[in-house]
């Protein structure tokens, strides 16, 4: 980008210049032409199959088994087809966070309010250790502490999360500093100590010790107070909010909490350097058990409404307690693609990759995914349909409150957010706690129009199909530092039960009536509804796949053949198990032709 001193010419050429660039994938032209080649296959085996149906007198086993096969292998087809939606329109998008301050006409000075939400919901299974990691990361951003307000949503209301989050409040005034100082990476306390020593700097090595001395006597004094179960006196009379707090409160029964540790507009609420420290709010929303709580998504919901009693920041961070951040510029990147004259207005939310601090060596669960993260999400975000993952996804908030996008629509984010100058913080968390009640969502459009959706168990997948559905386009952006590091499963049933829980919630969506075909007829691109329904059909192809591993074995222990014999030219489309064959072809050459 050329600079221009002095003069108006110069200044408003920076106006024109767009916050982020869209360019598609390398050789995808190349990537077509393969991928027509393949169907030119896939036609030929279907063609072998119909033309050579055996006589069902006397093979009466192989007529079914080879009606078995054609299906099968019909599904193979159909599946592969709807996964080229994704391939054929592949691309990646870039952010230049630079130009956000360029000059006195962009936004520097305007940068709008954002909320950054954190859920958890057990701490036995989600200590509150790991809670407060993420935490103290969003804390740390490299953004006006003033607009940022981080939001920690306790589903299980826990009196140690909540102790836990006040022994980060006090460890932030020291830890924000130093990051700041020395621009540490990543800026969750817990997963900079990790690094090796190596990667860490010896040019502050008095100041890291010193932190690091901190950060353990605050782990050691929160994990002992869970192991004994008990929070000491003097603590609790540090802040009233203990007083939430009796013996009747359990997991799934207990009243309303909203605490506010550190309070943003309170200008002593500052770091030991004396800047302003952002705002920490703990939630507990209430719970009874003749009362549907709808899990993750009833927990956003609940935050959506008191963050807008107490914040109101036009955008929306929400990440899981085990995702802290590794980029301390990321909401920086994250805003130019909303705040871009040209198309900044139409975007609903940016979703960033899951990535993972880890993985085994050989990841066999494959929790990496870089097929999907690095193609077949990037293919989404081509058509301005990216999914929406449940975490690291910096939303619209107008967009989540279920408002329709139309051509005349323009963002007020640069608008300032109007903060309850006048009402004490007392105020606010009183209003607050009527809002996180269970009864204040009955007879309204939350949970339907409004919000996260319920009734599914992804209901990240199905809300972001929603938000596309009114008008507003999604970006994927897969930055080159992961954004977000979080912790994956490294067991068996772990992988297991999240496998199950993703795969039978999306092929609920599928038979439910946000259907892409039919929630989506007419509102979004077939294109896109083919996208969606790849992971939808997660499930059910599972079918054919088992079908095609046990019937031809067993045909042919009993001497049933259902492929064409080496003789024949029908056998170049079944060579080297052709069928199989495609798949990986079609996965390695995209992941290949895409990255070079």
């Amino acid at each position: 980008m050329d600079k221009q001193e002095g003069g108006v010419a110069g200044e408003d050429e920076a106006v024109l210049l767009p916050l982020f660039e869209r360019k598609a994938a390398r050789f995808r032209g190349a990537y077509r032409v393969f991928s027509s080649t393949i169907m030119v296959g896939i036609c030929l085996i279907w063609f072998y199959r119909l033309l050579n149906i055996p006589n069902g007198g006397g093979e009466t086993g192989k007529f079914w088994a080879w009606i078995g096969m054609f299906m099968a292998e019909l599904g193979f087809g159909i599946y592969w087809i709807s996964t080229q939606s994704f391939r054929w329109n592949v691309s990646y998008t870039h952010p230049f966070k630079d130009r956000l301050s360029h000059s006195k006409y962009r936004y520097e000075d305007k940068l709008p309010g954002v909320d950054i939400f954190v859920c958890t919901a057990d701490p036995i299974m989600e200590p509150p250790t790991l809670a407060i990691n993420t935490v103290l990361s969003a804390m740390s951003y490299n953004y006006p502490p003033e607009k940022l307000s981080i939001y920690l949503s306790d589903d299980a209301g826990s009196e140690f999360t909540f102790y836990a989050l006040l022994e980060a409040s006090h460890f932030s005034k020291y830890w924000i500093p130093f990051c700041k100082r020395f621009k540490v990476e990543p800026r969750s306390p817990g997963g900079y100590f990790d690094l090796d020593s190596s990667m860490q700097d010896n040019g502050f090595g008095q100041e890291l010790l010193a932190i690091k001395k901190l950060y353990e006597e605050m782990k050691n004094r929160i994990e002992s107070a869970i192991e004994t179960g008990k929070i000491p006196k003097e603590t609790k009379d540090q802040h009233k909010g203990f007083s939430e707090w009796d013996l009747h409160i359990t997991k799934q029964n207990h009243q309303s909490i909203v605490q506010s540790l550190i309070d943003g507009r309170d200008i002593n609420a500052t770091d030991n350097d004396g800047h302003q420290l952002p705002s920490l709010v703990y939630m507990a929303r209430e719970k009874r058990h003749h009362w549907p709580h709808n899990f993750k998504a009833g927990a956003m919901n609940s935050l959506m409404r008191v963050s807008t009693e107490i914040s109101n920041a036009p955008f929306i961070l929400n990440l899981d307690c085990d995702m802290y951040a590794n980029d301390a510029d990321t909401i920086r990147e994250i805003l130019c693609f909303f705040m871009d004259e040209k198309e900044g207005h139409e975007v609903a939310y940016v979703q960033l990759p899951q990535n993972y601090d880890n993985l085994t060596k050989n990841d066999i669960y494959s929790n990496a995914a870089f097929a999907a993260s690095g193609v077949e999400f990037a293919g989404a975000g081509g058509y301005g349909a990216a999914f929406y993952f449940g975490t690291g996804c910096l939303h619209r908030r107008e967009s989540l409150f279920g408002k329709k996008y139309s051509k005349r629509y323009r963002g007020q984010w640069n608008i300032e957010t109007k903060k309850n100058v006048d009402r004490t913080i007392s105020d606010l968390e009183e209003a607050s706690k009527i809002l996180a009640s269970c009864s204040y969502e009955k007879d309204t459009e939350w949970g339907k129009e409004m919000g996260l959706i319920y009734g599914c168990p992804v209901e990240d997948i199905v809300t972001g199909l929603a938000i596309q559905c009114r008008g507003w386009k999604s970006v994927y952006y897969n930055p080159d530092r992961k954004a977000f590091l979080g912790v994956a499963p490294v067991t068996l049933d772990t992988a297991l039960v999240q496998h199950k829980r993703w795969s039978e919630g999306m092929f609920q969506i599928f038979l439910s009536k946000y259907c892409p075909f039919i929630y989506g007829h007419g509102v979004i691109k077939l294109s896109v509804q083919m996208v969606y329904c790849v992971y939808l059909l997660w499930a059910p192809i599972s079918l054919p796949v088992l079908y095609y591993v046990i019937v031809p074995p067993v045909c042919l222990l009993d001497g049933v053949s259902l492929f064409p014999e080496v003789s024949q030219s029908h056998f170049l489309f079944f060579k080297e198990k052709l069928m199989t064959n495609l798949w990986y072809q079609a996965y390695g050459s995209c992941h290949l032709l895409m990255f070079l």
